[in-house]
């Protein structure tokens, strides 16, 4: 699925943030070039950019009533909630 999976070593790692990316919506609707310009972690940049790769096909944008090639730049957010912050504290003693 495209849903956005919390990397498990970023979640242990309290790792949170904002991943800014971009990329093409190309005429034909598909996704490419999807670039992170706002890192975060390796782990969750790594997350954001599956995400994008992984969504249907878009509405190519119009010039002129013809497809044009648009490019997008998106926010993802990577926020742990309570239970996940308290949950992957450490327990070995």
């Amino acid at each position: 699925t495209s849903s956005i999976k919390y990397p498990f070593e970023a979640m242990n790692a309290k790792k949170e943030g904002m991943v800014v990316c971009k990329f093409i919506v190309q005429k034909d609707g598909s996704i490419s070039d999807v670039k992170v310009i706002r890192s975060v972690d390796p782990l969750l940049d790594k997350e954001a950019v599956r995400v994008i790769e992984a969504m249907p096909k878009w509405t190519p944008g119009l010039k002129g009533g013809e497809p044009v090639n648009i490019e997008y730049t998106i926010p993802i957010s990577f926020k742990l909630n309570m239970t996940e912050k308290s949950s992957t504290s450490n327990t070995n003693h």
